[in-house]
């Protein structure tokens, strides 16, 4: 059953607060029987936990409310976005790639819902830090990421840093590395005794691009990177990015990052099970790591190449959740954005293990490596440290940036060729965005 119109009217006049309006919350649990269709990419582990524990409380506080879940891999997510206009149950909320890859293209072709009108009564803008919202904000256009109307919340903080083994490192006389020049020591070191410094799962892209952004951001710092992704300036062919690649191939020439020989999709099951001293990985993989190794796994943030700099990384937050333009219910699909991003949705999501967005209201990480975690996002957050992935900054980057990197590490091209490809595909979305 569709909401009402009054609702929609009644909740756009509902003054602005910081909660999430007591009056905005009785029109939704009058609004009759709905099912609202969620679709989400949260399948790990205490992802999946999140989310599952998140649904069953928004089903308590309105219980009219069904939440049809399908989960689905991220692929999978973006392909089915492209044909959801003709399925039989198009999404009402649905999580959306930043940047230009998904967001700012489904913006473009009218198929997310601003959320402006909705933040006047829940608050979102008050909620979340400028950095985070501009991320998930864009032109109507689409042209422009980082400015225009919000489009979308995200549940996760998300950080790519370097886990470690700590039992290895301390067979090797080593501490988790707090310089560049000490962490490049520390990879030596492991692989002259024998050890795999850096496992790398090299079946899809996204590994070897979190490794690259991570040497990116000590080389080329972030005010550089923050301008290639939002399109303001930079080459990817420049002297900084030329000395990322090269470094990334060198790496792998050293024997420093070596590509799993069973390709992996990803590393974490690896390094869970002994393979490798350290691991350069999101904070999803901190719940599953401290469940299989106990104490034995630490975190630490990339060691900035400058003595005395700031810390510099990329991440920000995880796949913002959007309201469809085609959704039947809007203003209930509204109600479940703010409530998986109150504070006690973020006690959830501290509780399943991860890294929440927001500061919990009363959730504490439990784990030695949570904590770690926690005090790395603390810190990023005092030094504006956070980049965003740079994978985003084009419609096509997740495969051209990605495949380029896979040739590096492949040795199939060298670091000038290869970026002149990723420069190539840049440099033409640039132009065919003006």
């Amino acid at each position: 059953m569709r909401p009402v119109a009054a609702v929609a009217a009644a909740l756009l006049l509902t003054a602005c607060t910081t909660d999430s309006g007591p009056e905005a919350e009785s029109r939704i649990g009058d609004s009759g029987e709905v099912t609202l269709t969620v679709w989400d990419q949260e399948l790990v582990g205490g992802q999946d936990v999140q989310m599952e524990k998140l649904n069953e409380a928004f089903h308590r506080k309105y219980p009219n409310v069904r939440i049809r879940r399908v989960k689905r891999s991220l692929e999978d997510l973006r392909k089915a976005l492209h044909t959801a206009r003709v399925s039989d149950s198009p999404p009402d909320v649905v999580q959306v790639n930043q940047g230009h890859a998904d967001m700012a293209r489904l913006v473009a072709a009218k198929r997310l819902r601003p959320l402006d009108s909705y933040d006047h009564i829940y608050g979102w803008s008050k909620r979340y830090p400028k950095g985070l919202l501009d991320i998930n904000s864009v032109t109507p256009d689409g042209r422009t990421v980082g400015s225009g109307s919000l489009y979308g919340v995200s549940l996760n903080g998300e950080i790519v840093g370097i886990f470690y083994n700590r039992k290895k490192l301390a067979r090797l006389g080593l501490r988790p590395p707090s310089s560049w020049a000490g962490f490049e020591r520390a990879l030596a070191i492991a692989k002259d005794h024998g050890e795999v410094p850096i496992s790398l799962g090299n079946r899809q892209p996204i590994p070897v691009t979190h490794s690259f952004g991570v040497i990116q951001d000590q080389v080329a710092g972030k005010r550089a990177v923050r301008d290639l992704f939002f399109g303001r300036g930079g080459s990817w062919t420049d002297a900084a990015n030329l000395r990322a690649a090269r470094t990334l191939q060198e790496w792998v020439r050293r024997g420093y990052l070596v590509a799993h020989p069973g390709k992996l999709a990803y590393d974490d099951d690896a390094f869970a099970a002994g393979e490798g001293v350290f691991l350069i990985g999101g904070t999803w993989f901190a719940s599953g790591l401290g469940e299989h190794m106990g104490g034995d796994v630490g975190f630490v943030l990339p060691p900035p190449a400058r003595a005395g700099g700031a810390p510099t990384t990329m991440g920000g937050e995880s796949l913002p959740f959007a309201v469809t333009a085609e959704s039947e219910h809007p203003d209930v699909a509204a109600a479940y954005l703010d409530f998986i991003s109150s504070p006690q949705a973020m006690d959830v999501v501290t509780e399943a293990g991860l890294l929440p967005a927001l500061r919990p209201r009363s959730g504490r990480p439990r784990t030695a490596v949570l904590k770690d975690v926690f005090a790395a996002w603390d810190t990023l957050s005092r030094t504006d440290g956070l980049t965003p992935y740079i994978d985003n900054a084009t419609p096509t980057f997740p495969d051209v940036l990605g495949n380029a990197l896979l040739g590096l590490v492949a040795g199939r091209t060298g670091p000038r060729d290869g970026m002149a490809e990723v420069q190539k595909n840049y440099a033409a979305f640039l132009t065919a965005r003006r």
